[in-house]
């Protein structure tokens, strides 16, 4: 009886039904949005660290882990560290900001990177031939729509397109290591050092050997591991909270709108509830059947969120596939339920309980 009611009433009333679903869907897009820009962005920085192929990463005093630009290590540590017990190899990086901090430089030695991490894999063109040449990944090559041989306009200089790579290691721009250090006005200097060791089950080891140094005891050293696994929500300063907000205001939005649709909803059908009482429904079933109702736009919101975010990834992925990532959290969608049944539930408690209070005799003479 319950459900047939209630199906019913958003069946005779489709317009305010769509609307109040469509507004539902709102906050839950814009929550899992959110997720997924954090989770995209992070997991995108742990794919490229991890495919450099290092084992100890090494960065400069004071330094956080979200990123750095500038070249503060002096770049004698480089061969300072390839003197060290269980070190294979060492390379040094210089990276600087393209565009904000979503998207940035990164200059290398390209022999010494090849031979750590096994090289670029060439989707087109090749390596470095001329100062002026740069080296772009598949996404940001198809965001700003460039291939081999045109010229791009980065950190106020003009740079030819050489390679086209695979991404998923080291950085989206690649310059060459010296030309980036005399444009950033840091030669001879690297912002962040890589270590390759001869057994990766030597890495607790060497990294003990090398904070016990004097010189490097202000040095943030890490291993590979233990510096991508820093790159979760709960590590980055404000993040968690801001998403919370969002939630928060989702879950306002939810609420406002279901508290007015509902309303709105008790209102149109005042001789209908007394009707319902004259014929001795209870209180509980009135407010049973305004609740359930609440309940079913407040899923049929999310279902519809949830196909809007796959909407936003399929759009970002499209316009701006290098400085914005973003990846599909399926586990946030339970979560995302529960926030808007949430929402919608206590929106619809006060017009349920007004619609529970109405009087019969005087809901049956409403006009």
């Amino acid at each position: 009886m319950t459900a047939k009611l209630v199906l019913e009433n958003l069946k005779n009333r489709p317009m305010r039904t769509l609307l109040s679903v469509a507004l539902i869907a709102v906050p839950v897009t814009l929550i899992l949005c959110l997720v997924g820009l954090s989770h995209g962005m992070l997991e995108d920085t742990q794919r490229r660290t991890r495919g450099i192929g290092a084992d100890i990463i090494v960065r400069p005093p004071a330094s956080s882990f979200l990123g750095l630009s500038g070249a503060p290590i002096s770049q004698g540590f480089v061969d300072f560290f390839q003197k060290q017990p269980h070190v294979k190899m060492t390379l040094g990086v210089v990276n600087q900001p393209v565009q904000g901090v979503t998207l940035g430089a990164t200059g290398i030695d390209l022999a010494k990177f090849s031979a750590m991490s096994g090289g670029f894999t060439f989707l087109s063109g090749g390596p470095f031939r001329q100062p002026d040449d740069v080296i772009i990944d598949e996404y940001y090559a198809d965001e700003k729509g460039a291939k081999v041989g045109d010229h791009l306009k980065l950190l106020n200089q003009t740079w030819r397109v050489c390679g086209i790579i695979a991404s998923g290691k080291l950085a989206r721009i690649v310059l060459p290591l010296g030309v980036l250090q005399e444009l950033t006005s840091n030669p001879g200097k690297v912002s962040q050092i890589y270590i390759k060791l001869d057994n990766p089950a030597n890495t607790q080891q060497v990294i003990q050997q090398l904070k016990s140094m004097p010189a490097l005891q202000d040095y943030p050293i890490y291993s590979v591991e233990e510096f991508t696994s820093l790159f979760s929500i709960n590590n980055i300063p404000g993040l968690k909270q801001f998403v919370w907000v969002i939630i928060s205001i989702g879950v306002a939005i939810g609420f406002a709108v279901v508290c007015l649709s509902m309303y709105m909803a008790v209102l149109q059908r005042t001789r209908e509830i007394g009707i319902l009482k004259s014929l001795g429904g209870s209180n509980w079933f009135i407010l049973r059947i305004i609740l359930v109702e609440a309940m079913i736009m407040g899923i049929g919101g999310t279902i519809l969120g949830i196909l809007l975010s796959f909407g936003a990834y399929w759009l970002i992925h499209t316009l701006v596939p290098a400085s914005i990532q973003m990846v599909i959290v399926p586990s946030w969608w339970p979560i995302s339920l529960a926030i808007t049944l949430v929402g919608t539930a206590f929106g619809a408690l006060y017009p349920g309980l007004k619609a529970a209070r109405h009087d019969p005799i005087e809901a049956l003479a409403y006009e």
